[in-house]
């Protein structure tokens, strides 16, 4: 299953992640080589999670943890009442032939990073959006990425949580370099130390997400929107 065929896929299963989200982490999946696991915290019912299990098939074939309780964030369990996703993420997993390399974690994040010993190379956050717990997320699992591993969080534009952290402890860091966003999802590469020359680019990278969600949150029209992406790509 290539990218076109995995975006057909996964269009069809209840999901907030857009094309060239899934399209970012199968690439980064991919170019993991194996010095690290793959680590998703949030799962849902499996679209990241298979857009990442078809990229590291595609690759060096990288085992990814499927972090979720499957019980819902409160956001979620105040639209949908009590959520149970476990059995559909497994069956959509399955459907996509990438059950071979995933491992589903049925815990919490917080339950999970209190006993996990592997080195990791790409992370994927998608879990709470609340602040609080998005930069527990990010503290307790930004040990465990190696050097010049990948960290990806989600919803960085509409969210405030995920926005706020990102911004403070990603884009400010002197830990990360090569910031950059593709939709709503911020990735980054962890480093020991960055330099000012990448403190810059990542400020610089922080106001042209601000300038682009600016554009989304008041949803100008779509060629608007191209030109922004557009322009920003040159930039």
């Amino acid at each position: 299953m290539d990218i076109e065929e995995t975006k057909n896929f996964t269009n069809k299963i209840d999901g907030w992640l857009t094309d060239r989200e899934g399209e970012l982490l199968y690439n980064l999946a991919k170019n993991c080589i194996g010095k690290g696991v793959i680590v998703e915290i949030g799962s849902w019912k499996g679209k990241s999670t298979i857009w990442l299990g078809k990229g590291s098939k595609s690759g060096n074939k990288i085992k990814i943890y499927a972090i979720d309780p499957h019980t819902g964030s409160s956001k979620l369990k105040k639209m949908y009442g009590k959520v149970n996703t476990f059995e559909e993420f497994e069956k959509n997993v399955k459907n996509a032939n990438v059950s071979d390399i995933v491992v589903p974690i049925k815990k919490t994040s917080k339950e999970t990073a209190e006993n996990f010993n592997e080195p990791v190379e790409l992370i994927f956050i998608d879990g709470a959006h609340e602040y609080k717990l998005i930069k527990l997320d990010f503290e307790i699992w930004f040990p465990k990425v190696i050097d010049c591993g990948i960290m990806a969080f989600h919803d960085t534009i509409y969210m405030a949580g995920p926005r706020k952290v990102t911004a403070k402890y990603v884009y400010k860091s002197k830990f990360f370099k090569n910031v950059k966003f593709i939709d709503s999802i911020t990735y980054c590469q962890k480093v020991k130390q960055n330099f000012l020359k990448d403190r810059i680019k990542n400020r610089y990278a922080l106001l042209l997400k601000n300038f682009y969600g600016l554009f989304l949150i008041l949803r100008f029209p779509k060629q608007i929107i191209v030109a922004v992406e557009k322009l920003i790509k040159l930039l």
